[in-house]
């Protein structure tokens, strides 16, 4: 429920412009675009949406698109829908990860030298077993299962395999990934609501060890993430970095 003094949009000042991506059915553009203002911290809990009359008017479309559109913002949970009123961006802040995502790009930028990607593998499958015994993917969906080496500063420093829910992201099915890392092409084209992390030591095994340059064995730091939109998943992917190539800094404060 929206606070009775939540700003409205003359207080909060001039709206950002949406920006469609011009990807598949136009009320998937616009919710993508309403959900990126709110990931970006543009629109802030309590921020009164635009009216459906406007958004449809300022984008050129009609009224029942851009209605589809924040019906499944609401039930994404990203806004809250009230009668007369209008519609407002949820007070929960859901679109913070604990962790901060970083890309293969950004992570490359770090280590310093030019960054390259290799796609290994771009398949279109049903999810593997283990992940739907686990409730990541549905029984009987689709995904586009990717593997790729990220490299950086004179060798790998990430291998990377990951699978898209194509039942909530369709654009993925075709989306190129031969130049921009899977990672940042999410980013950009599919807001997310939750995510998860997993971290934990392994060794290089018949898969990731030679990509990564290693013997079979050598230690590794693996991460594992899943992004939800909603009740989705939108994406799980498991990241293997050389031992000796990734730190995690975390920087807390003490709870008040």
């Amino acid at each position: 429920m929206v606070e009775s003094g939540a700003a409205s949009e003359s207080e909060s000042g001039p709206e950002p412009d949406l920006a469609l991506d011009g990807t598949g059915p136009l009320h998937e553009q616009i919710r993508r675009a309403v959900a990126a203002r709110i990931a970006a911290g543009d629109w802030r809990p309590g921020h009164r949406i635009p009216f459906e009359t406007d958004l449809a008017a300022n984008l050129g479309t009609s009224r029942m698109t851009v209605n589809k559109a924040l019906k499944a913002l609401a039930d994404d949970g990203l806004i809250v829908r009230r009668r007369k009123a209008g519609s407002f961006v949820a007070p929960q802040a859901r679109v913070q990860a604990p962790t901060t995502i970083l890309t293969a790009e950004e992570e490359a930028a770090a280590l310093g030298g030019d960054y390259r990607m290799v796609l290994i593998a771009s398949e279109i499958v049903p999810p593997p077993g283990d992940l739907v015994a686990a409730g990541t993917f549905a029984v009987g969906g689709r995904t586009r299962h990717l593997m790729a080496v990220h490299r950086a500063a004179g060798g790998p420093f990430e291998f990377e395999e990951r699978w898209i829910n194509l039942d909530r992201v369709p654009e993925a099915e075709t989306g190129c990934f031969a130049e921009r890392s899977p990672g940042a092409w999410l980013l950009e084209h599919v807001p997310w609501t939750e995510a998860e992390h997993t971290i934990y030591a392994t060794g290089a095994d018949a898969v990731t060890a030679g990509p990564l340059e290693l013997q079979e064995g050598a230690p590794c730091l693996c991460i594992e993430r899943r992004t939800w939109i909603g009740d989705d998943t939108v994406t799980f992917v498991r990241l293997t970095y050389p031992g000796a190539r990734k730190r995690l800094v975390g920087r807390f404060h003490p709870a008040g």
